[in-house]
């Protein structure tokens, strides 16, 4: 099993926890009783604690090395799915359950930054010297939509179907991360410590210099790498509530495995874009976002169920476009001891987009969804006209002033 494989394997089975509440919100809102308001408000904590752990932990891996970093938040995503399964205890379900999202985001944040990064340097030589230029992020990028998809997927079905429905999905994530410690353990690192230990040097590592490209083409498209997500599986239930009633829980389970499995088959074909024109995958990923928002905004109004799963089928693949798009512009404008610097930055922008369901949640008494849909649609087509206009320069090459031991080798 080559080495890149378990660092996928950990970022596979902490998305997998992640994600696995996307389906389960329905279930907190009919049988726990917590209004729509409440149930987007313990999905968007999740996006409060991936701010500190991406922002810290990308940085952090640059300075101490990558294990050091994954590892620790591996084994903490088990207590975390440990604390979402007291969410069925009524004394402290809802302190729980917010709780447990906090720690997810936090540990979420961490393996995202520095897991990607240590698949993307295990993906050349000398650990894999075959690898084309860009399959770190093909890699990384597939292992995190594969666990956001497999997890909602199952803990949909053993919540449906299986006895403890609030606590057996957090149990089997358990399960299978225990599992996962022990393959990380094995992995060779990547990057030796080379920069100031302590508070300096943790400051100057923090120290991330934005190119111009990342604020013109990585910004204005990174929040919509999880909006489109958002809007798929935590919106459309909320809007087709009515129509959906009694089986909400099976139908969520569906939009979330459609939305992530377009997002998967999609990969491939932005790695084609990408090679005709670097901005090509992002303006594609943009154009189906906003298609993707206006056709939610349809199924609302029509109180439609079965043209929202075509829908999720759109959003999934324009998720799938943006990260690929995403990932390699990052990596190509990285210098290695800044590379999980800048990526924990460009992650921390995706998850901007996972606050659009608590926002479109909170302006419902003002107007229905169908309206507000057009509100994130028309932010999607100014981002795309952004990146269209900014992106026709040429992407800088990353410059490195020093290249210390374990930062070597071939750059995408």
């Amino acid at each position: 099993m080559g080495a890149w494989v378990r660092v996928a394997a950990a970022l596979f089975v902490i998305a997998y926890g992640a994600n696995q509440f996307s389906p389960l919100m329905v279930m907190y809102r009919e049988q726990g009783h917590y209004s729509a308001v409440a149930v987007a408000a313990i999905f968007g904590v999740y996006a409060i604690g991936l701010a500190p752990g991406l922002l810290l932990g990308g940085p952090a891996s640059d300075m101490w090395g990558r294990r050091k970093l994954l590892l620790p938040a591996l084994i903490v995503s088990v207590p975390a799915s440990g604390v979402l399964a007291l969410g069925s205890m009524p004394a402290v379900s809802e302190a729980a359950l917010y709780t447990g999202r906090f720690l997810f985001g936090v540990v979420t944040g961490m393996a995202m930054a520095v897991g990607t990064t240590w698949v993307k340097e295990l993906s050349q030589p000398p650990w894999d010297p075959v690898a084309d230029a860009g399959a770190g992020a093909r890699r990384a990028a597939l292992a995190l939509s594969a666990g956001f998809g497999v997890g909602p997927l199952v803990a949909g079905v053993l919540a449906q179907w299986a006895p403890l429905p609030m606590e057996l999905p957090y149990l089997v994530h358990i399960v299978i991360t225990l599992v996962v410690v022990g393959a990380v353990l094995r992995v060779p690192e990547t990057r030796v410590a080379s920069a100031p230990r302590g508070a300096v040097g943790l400051r100057a590592a923090l120290t991330v210099a934005l190119p111009a490209r990342f604020r013109r083409v990585v910004a204005p498209m990174a929040p919509w790498v999880f909006g489109g997500p958002a809007i798929s599986f935590a919106v459309q239930p909320a809007a087709l509530g009515r129509e959906i009633a009694g089986v909400g829980l099976v139908y969520a389970t569906l939009l979330t495995a459609v939305t992530l499995g377009a997002g998967v088959a999609v990969q491939p074909w932005a790695r084609r874009l990408d090679r005709r024109s670097p901005v090509l995958t992002a303006r594609v990923g943009l154009a189906a976002m906003v298609a993707g928002i206006l056709l939610a905004a349809g199924a609302a109004a029509l109180g439609s169920p079965a043209l929202a799963v075509p829908t999720s089928a759109v959003l999934g693949g324009a998720y799938g476009l943006c990260l690929v798009a995403g990932l390699l512009e990052v990596q190509r404008m990285a210098a290695p001891e800044h590379l999980g610097g800048l990526t924990a930055v460009y992650y921390t922008l995706t998850y901007v987009g996972f606050v659009i369901p608590v926002v479109l949640a909170a302006l419902t008494p003002l107007a229905g969804y169908p309206v507000l849909l057009l509100g994130p649609a028309l932010l999607a087509l100014l981002s795309l006209a952004v990146v269209v206009r900014t992106g026709r320069q040429p992407a800088p090459q990353p410059r490195s002033p020093s290249c210390g031991r374990g930062s070597s080798g071939t750059r995408p």
